[in-house]
């Protein structure tokens, strides 16, 4: 009979939520749901120097923005409390010590207590010989050198032998012991290292399946060899590969954001961020690249999750951020970027229509919305004399004041100047000082648009405005 499918992320609030571990939160998400199983959140805090309750509530913060929900693990609504039966969710309020005392009693982990100056030195010997770089005891007498009081560590007994598994990614890898030494698994009876802990977490919260970053391979042949010796069955494996910057190199902060709250600053939406990571390393197997969440939990397959890294494609994100942006509707849209009830529908519409991100959308609403500011020399047309400017904003106000404000919109608006522009010969010279006047940028939607978004009256006001600035300046 098949084990219960249980998965789990289990981050170290150490820092801010990464964008490495929310892939992994997403594909062991999306790998439960598929199989109708259970995700699990579990913090593994027992870096008491570093972990820090600011980033337990950042990470779980940031799942829940994500909309990646677990089943199990500390209550979003009351951390203190937790989801599930299987619990403590935090390494620190878990009791490690009966499972390290067994190994102690049946002789298959033992206190080692030698120097850092004799471990130094066995490791400049293994150098020297072009050795593997591992602690072998055997090297040295056993037992508490006399005269000293070394508090010593835990190590597990190693014996060689070759230790293969198959990952559910990557097919069978295959390890020599021999090359781990004995490696070390609690600093003292109370106090376990990170193999050791995640081993008996696992065990005690009966994970079928550990989906994480390939950079945890070099740590499965330690956990498979504690697992055997404690008696447990090992969870199957899965490696993702990682996430790379645009050279190829692992994704860092000199590539820019690395943890889902920058990006949620940034202006990014959560369904876009969720799309985005879940083609990070993994492939539909056709074109399809906007997915719904059901989508994903239906599609996801551990079979069509690549072997090699996933580069993080700012521009892929801008594109998927972009469609969403233009799916939300016009209020959750000012809503969600800030936006002033004052401002028009049309004037959101259009930075909506042109931004890849929130912050996008707001920037370019008060871009719009601020009074014009520029250089005279912005007005001109190629290189037509100021005269000839200032004749087409007249022939512009002219045109525009004879439309009825009844009819003042962005077709009429448009007929009638186009017959006109069409008459000029060159549209740019009577349509580019218009546009000028009426946003003051270099780029602005179309002044047909403008027009009919500040409306008659303040459509004049600006033309005028620009006439007066070509009147003022040539005295």
């Amino acid at each position: 009979m098949q084990k219960p499918i249980r998965t789990r992320i289990a981050p170290s609030p150490t820092g801010n939520l990464h964008l490495g571990t929310a892939r992994s939160a997403l594909f062991n998400y999306l790998f439960a749901k598929r199989y109708e199983g259970v995700f699990v959140l579990r913090v593994e805090d027992t870096d008491l120097e570093r972990s820090k309750k600011e980033y337990e509530q950042n990470i779980i913060d940031g799942l829940n923005w994500l909309g990646i929900k677990w089943d199990e693990g500390p209550d979003p609504q009351n951390p203190k409390k937790y989801l599930g039966d299987f619990g403590p969710y935090r390494q620190a309020e878990r009791d490690y010590q009966p499972h390290l005392q067994r190994l102690l009693d049946e002789n298959k982990a033992f206190f080692c207590y030698h120097s850092k100056e004799e471990l130094e030195a066995e490791k400049e010997n293994q150098l020297k010989n072009k050795e593997p770089q591992r602690h072998l005891c055997s090297h040295f007498a056993t037992g508490r050198p006399a005269g000293t009081n070394e508090p010593g560590i835990i190590r597990l007994k190693i014996d060689p032998q070759k230790i293969k598994f198959k990952d559910l990614i990557r097919g069978e890898i295959e390890f020599d012991t021999a090359l781990l030494g004995d490696f070390s698994i609690a600093k003292d009876q109370k106090t376990p290292l990170y193999n050791f802990a995640v081993v008996v977490d696992d065990a005690e919260m009966s994970i079928s399946h550990v989906i994480r970053g390939e950079d945890h391979i070099s740590n499965t042949p330690k956990q498979i060899l504690i697992c055997r010796a404690l008696g447990f069955e090992a969870p199957e494996f899965a490696h993702l590969p990682l996430l790379l910057g645009p050279d190829r190199s692992k994704l860092s902060k000199r590539h820019g954001a690395t943890s889902v709250w920058e990006f949620k600053e940034q202006g990014y939406l959560p369904q876009a961020m969720i799309n985005f990571m879940a083609l990070l390393g993994w492939s539909a197997g056709n074109n399809q690249e906007i997915f719904s969440f059901k989508e994903l939990a239906e599609e996801f397959s551990l079979e069509k999750v690549g072997k090699s890294g996933a580069v993080v494609n700012i521009e892929k994100l801008n594109s998927l951020n972009s469609y969403y942006l233009k799916q939300m509707p016009a209020e959750e849209l000012r809503a969600r970027a800030g936006i002033a009830a004052s401002v028009p529908p049309k004037i959101i519409f259009l930075a909506q229509e042109r931004a890849s991100t929130l912050n996008e959308v707001s920037s370019g609403v008060a871009a719009m919305m601020e009074e014009p500011n520029y250089e005279k020399s912005l007005l001109f047309w190629k290189d037509n004399p100021e005269e000839k400017i200032k004749e087409m904003l007249e022939i512009s106000q002219k045109i525009i004041s004879q439309i009825d404000e009844e009819v003042f919109l962005e077709d009429k608006i448009q007929e009638n100047l186009m017959e006109e522009a069409n008459k000029v010969g060159d549209r740019g010279l009577l349509l580019w000082p218009l546009r000028v006047a009426l946003s003051g940028k270099k780029q602005s939607p179309p002044p047909f648009v403008l027009a009919e978004i500040w409306g008659k009256e303040k459509t004049l006001t600006r033309i005028g405005q620009a006439i007066k600035k070509l009147e003022t300046s040539s005295q």
